[in-house]
């Protein structure tokens, strides 16, 4: 997937106005299947599986002992079984964790990473540019349900997830068929104004939206309560792993915390600038960029102490050796107006 193809802006445009088309294929699906998969991924994530409703799709962390996330995923319950998606770089990762943590019996795996395509279609015109190719009513379909179809004749799984903020649908297809579907669309489309689009504008999408980034937002030592996340966070459920770390961190209430920064002026806040407060060193910054649906401000997330987290606190960002004033907003930078 290219960081872009015809300009970061004009994608980000698309996606926001009209539809953009995003090539996801290299991110790792693997079937789960067997009486004991909910049961056992319970033991797993933070977030519960066994509630889900057949053809639901769920938002979930696996986390380590100490409450670090190894991946944040999407569990997909059809109806012979579950798919699970992970982050590309985290697929060799999570492909052995799942494999050192498997029961004797009643759950099997199978890794389709690379031989299992993902083509998403995001924003406000999905609808109606998916629906002619596809043999159910998308239209009907409800956030975070999924169903098993046919796109253009080809046997898919059509979801109604995404990463940018928008509404739209993901198709999960074989690799085999992803060009002719990704082809037609774009065929059929582009005068409607369904551009391709790269990592570049689904990142800035996904800032603006406060979701996070691996690696940025969650990481093997930033635990789903300081990213945010804690609507994720199950603790009625019995144990799993990682549960007595995140219930400690939350009782205790002075972990470091990730927040919205918007920039005084139009100065970059890039990855691991330092973030300072009343003349000390209070946090750093995960993720940045200008937010064309912000205004094009300058906006960021950095993991900060507790006390230069609150709503309206006044910050700065060390940029090459001089500080910028900040101030800290309410995520997610972005909502979409419903309809």
């Amino acid at each position: 997937m290219p960081v872009q193809y015809a300009g970061i802006l004009k994608e980000h445009d698309a996606v926001r106005h009209r539809a953009g088309l995003f090539d996801l294929s290299h991110m790792a699906q693997f079937w789960l299947s067997g009486d004991m998969v909910a049961r056992w991924a319970d033991t797993l994530t933070i977030n519960a599986v066994a509630t889900m409703k057949p053809l639901q799709a769920r938002y979930n962390i696996f986390c380590n002992e100490g409450g670090g996330a190894h991946d944040d995923t999407i569990f997909y319950r059809l109806e012979h079984g579950w798919l699970l998606v992970v982050n590309a770089a985290n697929a060799e990762k999570m492909w052995k964790l799942l494999n050192d943590r498997l029961p004797e019996s009643g759950v099997e795996l199978e890794n389709r990473h690379g031989r299992g395509a993902l083509v998403a279609i995001q924003g406000p015109r999905s609808v109606e540019i998916l629906k002619p190719h596809v043999d159910v009513d998308i239209a009907a379909l409800r956030y975070y349900f999924c169903t098993e179809a046919r796109v253009n004749g080809i046997p898919a799984i059509v979801a109604r997830t995404g990463y940018t903020g928008e509404d739209g649908f993901e198709l999960f297809i074989d690799s085999l068929d992803a060009p002719e579907i990704w082809n037609a669309l774009l065929r059929d489309h582009r005068a409607e104004g369904l551009e391709p689009c790269g990592l570049g504008a689904r990142d800035v999408l996904r800032l603006e939206a406060g979701m996070p980034l691996y690696g940025h937002e969650l990481t093997e030592a930033i635990t789903p309560v300081q990213a945010g996340l804690k609507w994720a966070l199950k603790l009625e459920k019995p144990e799993f792993v990682g549960k007595e770390a995140l219930k400690e961190q939350l009782d205790i209430d002075r972990y470091s915390r990730i927040a919205g920064l918007v920039m005084e002026g139009r100065a970059p806040a890039r990855e691991g600038y330092q973030v300072w407060h009343d003349g000390r060193i209070v946090g750093s910054i995960r993720s940045g960029s200008i937010a064309p649906s912000y205004g094009n401000r300058s906006v960021a997330t950095a993991l900060v102490a507790p006390e230069a987290a609150e709503i309206g606190t006044r910050l700065e960002v060390e940029i090459r050796g001089k500080n910028h004033e900040a101030t800290v907003v309410p995520l997610p930078f972005y909502k979409r107006a419903k309809s």
